[in-house]
Parts: C-alpha cells; structure tokens; sequence
C-alpha cells in the first residue's frame, strides 16, 4: 500500500480511539484526576519538608516530575486499548479489512499522543491554580511540551508491544503498574537527587525519566531546587532524552508490528 493510504488508514484509526473518549468520557476524567490529586497532595502535604520550608519553590519543582509521571503512565492507555482489541477480536476485523496492516498500530499510538495533549493542558491548569509558573520565553516552553510528548510517544510504542504479548487489560495494568511506578520514583521527579543514598542516586541519574525531568525544568525554568550534577545525562538532559526517544523507537516499532502480525494471525 502507498504511503499516502498508510497515513489516511492511520488517521481513521486515530479518530476511531478518539470518538471512544468522546463517548465515554470517564476515561479522561479518571485519566487526568490521578495526577491532579498528586500535584496537590506534594504541593500542600509535603511541599514544605521537601523544599525546607519553601513550599511555592517546590510546586515549581514539582510540576516537571508530574508531567513526566502523567504522560508515561498514559501511555498504558495504548497497551490496555491494543489488548482490549486482541481479547474482543477486533484486531481480526482490522485485518479483514483493505487497510494497511501498520494504520492500526500507528493510528493508537497518535490518539495517545492526542490525549496526551488534552492531558498536559488540564495539568498545566492545575499547576497554575497551584502556584506553578513558567519563568522562560514561549518557545522553551513550547519545546519543553514537546520533548514530554515525544518521549510519551516512544514509551506508548513499548506498552503497545506489551499489549499485544499479554492481551489481557488487569494483567497489562499490573504488570505496568509494577515496572512503571518504581522507574519514576528513583528518579529526580518528586525529590532532589542529593536526597538519595549513593546506588539508588546512581541509577536516578541515569534513568531517562531524570533527564526528560531535568529537561521539562529547565525548559520552564523551573531550577531553583535543582543541584548541579557531574552525570552525563543530567548536564544534556534533552540531548540524552531524544537518544532514548530514538532507541526506544527504533527497537520497538518494527518488534510491535511484529508481534502485531503475530496476534492477528491467532
């Protein structure tokens, strides 16, 4: 099929995952309540002891780690959406139709970065109501989003792998919830690295939800609780994030289209 099909087959798909939001919109209420609930249980539970007495320097702090909280367990939606498929035989159906193979994978994986954005907005609305200000020019910030969607999309890529090996959705949320909720606690997102004892800070610094982290504050401006750190990943943190963006794509878009194939020949 032409590349031209491939793109309107993808966008159709997308629209299809779409419209689901719009007929059951609890999925984007529950989707945005869980991180509102976070910001404000750290800003005015425990900004305070965190920040040394300077709560609003903390809320400023905080909003980075739960962007990049937010966007990585959203994209569990991919791989909870692709499961759901495969269980009630819809990928089936997909495949009997004249569309190309890759416009499923490719359409879910865009609606997630669709509601990905809507996600980011009510977030950063949340922040503001807060205390939580952007202190750079437009174009950071700009930039800031985009590097949070970008590594939402590779991660989206990898739970779209996992909801095809395992395609059962309440296994899917415990075995993401297992791996996902450690990688971004040992991390630079709710406390300052200094605050880790020696191997876990180690692993903190190299651990890509750090770097795209370090590289959300830095965007908005946001480093006033940020220590200077003599690891690689965290003095380039966008430069060390679009790596992984590109290893984490280049290893799982061709492994999910086949595992894809595989599913569907079931």
């Amino acid at each position: 099929m032409s590349l031209a099909t491939t793109v309107g087959d993808s966008f159709v798909v997308a629209r299809r995952n779409l419209i689901k939001i719009k007929r059951v919109p609890e999925l984007l209420v529950f989707t945005t309540l869980s991180p509102i609930m976070f910001v404000l249980l750290f800003a005015y539970v425990f900004g305070g002891a965190i920040a040394g007495g300077d709560p609003q320097q903390y809320r400023e702090f905080l909003m980075a780690g739960i962007f990049a909280q937010t966007v990585i367990f959203g994209a569990t939606t991919t791989g909870a959406g692709l499961a759901d498929d495969v269980q009630k035989g819809i990928v089936d159906r997909f495949r009997s139709l004249p569309m190309a193979p890759s416009a499923v994978l490719t359409g879910r994986t865009l609606s997630d970065v669709i509601n990905n954005v809507i996600v980011l907005v009510v977030m950063s609305l949340t922040g503001l109501l807060v205390g939580w200000r952007i202190h750079t020019s437009v174009l950071e910030a700009l930039d800031g989003y985009v590097l949070l969607l970008l590594f939402a999309y590779a991660i989206s890529w990898v739970m779209a792998w996992v909801g095809l090996l395992i395609p059962s959705v309440e296994v899917l949320n415990q075995a993401s919830f297992i791996v996902i909720f450690p990688l971004t606690f040992l991390a630079n997102t709710f406390v300052p690295l200094e605050s880790l004892p020696g191997p876990l800070r180690v692993f903190a610094e190299w651990n890509p939800v750090s770097a795209i982290t370090q590289a959300a504050r830095e965007l908005f401006g946001n480093t006033a609780l940020v220590a200077p750190s003599d690891a690689w990943p965290l003095q380039h943190p966008a430069l060390y994030t679009l790596v992984w963006v590109v290893i984490i794509l280049a290893v799982f878009v061709p492994l999910t289209n086949l595992q894809y194939r595989r599913a569907a020949s079931r």
